[in-house]
């Protein structure tokens, strides 16, 4: 059997390259930390050891009402005016005297037939001979009767106006009552007078700031407190252990991406680029550390953690 052993950097500490044999090619050993694992306990601390404090209390006071006199009680003197009523009076403007007055004499206007021309009779020739002529020889008188005939005229009147004395003038005396007018008169009703009055005293309500308790000081023990902290304390791990790893010449660009792939789905996220670098292998540190395996080294129960099969 063949023993290869190489000095490898890991997670800030040194440890020892796997070691194989010819009949196992991919299965080699190497040391692996195996990280600590931690209890959370809590203890009591001292926060504030005991003290004593002195006090101040300040003077309490309340507020009261209290009625205050602003004025004394006192007489003063009024004046009441005089009261006037108001009566009426009858005055006389002008005495009863008599006076004559002149009735004029009263007139009416008539009409009147007034005779112009008295009635008379005239002639005119008659119809039947108006257009003959009469003879030479004939008489005046025969020819008148024959040939006239009377007309009487009426006679002629005109209308005028005239004006008569109805009631002829005369006088007549008349007696005028006295004239009065009404006067208003204020007479003295009730005479000014002059009659005390009381004034009585006047208060005041006023708020009152009054002493309830005076100001005091006391002595006051305070107690220690305490606070509750939690520890972490290393129960086990920190120790190098030696595991089956997977070998370096098996350690394939294929097997690398399958690593990187299963890294970053289990929350670890890296390129899958199938080099063994050192984002990478921080990634896989931190893998391990979550799931509580052997730190530093890509051995098998990493990888079957990781869910990868080595061909």
């Amino acid at each position: 059997m063949k023993i290869k052993l190489m000095i490898m950097s890991t997670a800030g500490f040194l440890m020892l390259g796997p070691a194989w044999s010819d009949d196992a090619p991919q299965r080699c050993r190497a040391p692996v930390l195996i990280p600590e694992t931690f209890e959370t306990v809590t203890e009591q601390v001292l926060d504030q050891a005991e003290r004593t404090e002195i006090r101040y209390s300040p003077a309490e006071y309340e507020t009261v009402q209290e009625k205050v006199q602003v004025r004394e009680a006192a007489i003063e003197y009024r004046i009441v005016p005089a009261v006037y009523e108001a009566v009426t009076e009858q005055v006389l403007v002008r005495p009863e005297r008599t006076e004559t007055h002149i009735i004029p004499a009263e007139y009416e206007t008539y009409t009147e037939q007034v005779l112009v021309r008295q009635a008379y009779t005239t002639w005119k020739l008659k119809d039947e001979v108006v257009g003959r002529s009469v003879a030479a020889d004939a008489s005046v008188e025969g020819s008148a009767g024959e040939v006239l005939t009377p007309v009487d005229v009426p006679a002629e009147y005109k209308t005028v106006t005239r004006t008569r004395m109805v009631t002829a003038e005369q006088s007549e005396t008349l007696i005028v009552p006295a004239e009065y007018r009404t006067l208003v008169k204020q007479v003295l009703g009730e005479p000014a007078r002059v009659e005390p009055i009381e004034v009585p005293a006047e208060y005041e309500t006023v708020s009152v700031e009054r002493l309830v308790s005076p100001a005091r000081e006391e002595i006051v023990v305070i107690p220690a407190t305490y606070r509750t902290v939690e520890k972490r304390v290393i129960t086990g791990g920190g120790t190098a252990e030696w595991r089956d790893v997977l070998c370096e010449t098996a350690i394939t660009p294929k097997t690398m991406k399958d690593v990187q792939r299963a890294l970053t789905a289990a929350g670890f996220a890296v390129e899958a680029d199938g080099v063994f670098g050192p984002a990478t292998r921080k990634a896989l540190e931190g893998f391990q550390r979550e799931q509580g395996l052997g730190v530093g080294q890509l051995a098998f129960e990493t990888l079957q953690g990781l869910g990868v099969i080595i061909d």
